[in-house]
């Protein structure tokens, strides 16, 4: 395999006119290899583009540009393993809408969707256009920034007349990048999203994931595969209420400001099946109806000429071509502008050198985008003029007006009729409290607990010291959150810290005796009342014990990255687990997990080090709820 790679480059290099020992060439020859490997994925021809990427790791020893083509190649992995469960719905219509609106085109209630006010999100995205809150709502799923900038879903509920702060939905369905779209089922024990972070192949993909009674929290989401998931990024999924249908958005083969809309025919239990076909898969990707007749309902005149005179069609897609083209402009310029604040703020030279190159690039594009734009613009007016010539008078307003009432998909009859955006929504939001920080910490001035009741459960603390007289913060020496209680001989105690378990507080026993108490000792708790050390100890030990573990495994490659065929050894041996590339210690190695047992984690580590893929370890994790 790897000498058949050698000559692909070769020849690669060649016919892209560099020598094969041209080192200088590499970078370039690299990058055109990812590309050339991107494009190939796109196509569903993930073993072709897993060819590209492997060789673009031979050709370049750059670290981070290596690290970012393996993340590439974990999404062709994904999609290989993806094909053995695909789907082909049968497609009842499809539509294309732009992406300021096409959410409104869902059968949906009327005037449920409403802009995103800025106590849930202030922030904009070409994938958080609205929230979906229809009448009588008493809870709301939506999708907002963190304090890194990612976006996860979080959940507010409405008690009386406030809205709860809101928090996030479930660590499960929270990633390293963005989640948006939450939609409910009708029967509200799914839960629809799109996620770019999750195990998938590019984009944001769909994933669903049920509600569980029995924990009384949502599972762990699953991908909804192809043709649901693809390359490009897929999201807005729903379920209609009557079950006759499911329908989603995708940007699939479309310009960056607009999106397909599909309906397809609703299926409870989907038959799956392996696709080795590429060409197969992307055609089933394309969810094609078997008939396409899309038209636009409305005034019987204009219908007649759409159906009738494909230059008003033509007229109407040159129309498309001219809004698509200044709306890409006008984002060009924003994001131009942005950059050139950046530069007037930064005081870093490096940095506002690299700005500097950065617009002067992006200026010398905007007369290519103009050009682009005059060129359109006068192909729309010689259309108009030919109209002209013809006796044919149009309205182009009216046209426009006509079209977005209600599109026709297929002959089946569905239509997309168009909802109106609900009122803005006045959200009586809950205040947060200011929080005291209960770590513990060593202060220029010490600090006593704002609070000085202790939690139930078992609670570990360190005793500082006792006084007859109160104590000061200067007695503190530094040391927060220090708890003040007084006996019945009226005797105070001081006390630091709030620990869950005994291993955290004795790691900070010698941090408290640095500070000056070399006397500090560790004190216990159950449910707010002190008990003897060594009984929270054991009862520590026997909840720990019957609380669910859950493992996951490491993998060490023998080699530097795992190939093709041994990748998807390990997926289809992990049946379903995640299966993600990390870096320990600058080795560059794979986690899979969580295994509900350990016996299931040794398996699959027996079997990862049986087939020579290299070390594995099995370490226990917690998955909080």
């Amino acid at each position: 395999m790897r000498s058949i790679r050698s000559l692909f480059y070769i020849f690669f290099l060649l016919i892209m006119g560099f020598s094969p020992y041209q080192t200088d060439a590499r970078p370039h020859i690299a990058d055109s290899l990812v590309r050339a490997g991107d494009s190939l994925r796109c196509l569903y021809r993930f073993s072709e583009s897993l060819d590209m990427y492997s060789i673009a790791l031979e050709v370049s020893p750059d670290s981070l540009f290596r690290q970012k083509v393996q993340e590439k190649m974990m999404l062709s992995e994904n999609g290989k393993s993806m094909a053995g469960f695909t789907y082909s719905p049968v497609v009842v219509a499809r539509h294309r809408f732009s992406i300021e609106d096409f959410f409104l085109y869902y059968p949906l209630e009327d005037k449920g969707w409403r802009s995103v006010p800025n106590q849930l999100d202030s922030t904009v995205s070409q994938f958080s256009k609205a929230i979906y809150v229809p009448s009588e709502s008493d809870a709301i799923l939506y999708s907002a920034t963190d304090e890194n900038g990612i976006r996860n879903i979080y959940r507010t509920e409405r008690k009386d007349t406030i809205w709860t702060l809101p928090e996030l939905i479930n660590e499960q369905l929270t990633s390293a990048s963005d989640e948006v779209y939450p939609m409910l089922s009708p029967d509200g024990k799914h839960l629809y999203f799109s996620s770019k972070g999750l195990y998938g192949v590019g984009g944001h993909d769909l994933y669903v994931s049920e509600w569980n009674e029995a924990t009384r929290d949502w599972d762990v989401p699953v991908n909804m595969g192809f043709p649901y998931s693809s390359p490009a990024d897929d999201f807005l999924y729903v379920n209609t209420a009557d079950g006759r249908y499911s329908i989603f958005a995708s940007n699939r083969s479309c310009s960056q400001d607009s999106v397909w809309v599909y309906v397809l025919e609703s299926d409870s239990m989907p038959l799956r099946e392996t696709v080795d076909d590429p060409d197969r898969l992307l055609r089933i990707s394309m969810l094609e109806p078997t008939s396409i007749a899309d038209k636009v309902k409305g005034s019987s005149d204009v219908k007649m000429e759409q159906e009738e005179n494909k230059e008003i069609r033509k007229y109407m897609d040159q129309m498309d071509v001219v809004r698509s083209l200044k709306d890409s402009i006008a984002s060009y310029n924003q994001s131009l502008d942005l950059s050139r604040e950046r530069y007037g703020i930064s005081s870093n030279q490096t940095e506002r050198k690299r700005l500097a190159d950065d617009i002067l690039r992006r200026e010398s594009m905007i007369p290519v985008f103009q050009r682009q734009l005059d060129e359109a613009v006068s192909t729309l007016q010689n259309i108009e003029m030919e109209f002209l010539f013809s006796g044919v008078v149009i309205d182009p307003d009216q046209l426009l007006q006509d079209a977005s009432r209600e599109i026709v998909g297929e002959t089946v009859g569905y239509a997309f009729s168009k909802m109106q955006m609900g009122d803005a929504l006045e959200l009586n939001m809950e205040k947060p409290e200011p929080k005291f920080d209960y770590t513990l910490k060593v202060l220029e001035v010490g600090q006593f607990a704002e609070d000085n009741t202790i939690p139930s459960g078992i609670i570990y603390q360190i005793q500082i010291f006792s006084s007859v007289t109160k104590a000061s913060e200067k007695n503190l020496k530094g040391l927060s959150p220090v708890f003040e209680t007084r006996t019945s001989n009226g005797r105070y105690t001081y006390r630091v810290g709030l620990f869950s378990s005994y291993s955290d507080v004795l790691s900070c026993v010698n941090t408290v005796k640095k500070a000056g108490f070399k006397g500090a000792f560790v004190v216990g708790y159950v449910d707010g009342k002190e008990t003897g050390l060594a009984k929270v100890r054991e009862l520590e030990k026997k909840r720990k014990a019957a609380e669910p573990k859950f493992f996951k495994v490491t993998i060490v490659p023998d080699i530097e990255a795992l190939d093709e065929v041994a990748m998807e050894g390990i997926i289809q041996q992990a049946a379903g687990k995640d299966v993600a590339r990390i870096d320990v210690d600058g080795v560059s190695c794979y986690s899979v997990g969580p295994f509900d047992k350990r016996e299931k984690a040794e398996e699959f580590a027996t079997f990862v080090t049986g087939m020579g893929y290299g070390k594995a370890s099995i370490t226990e994790v917690a998955i909080k709820k």
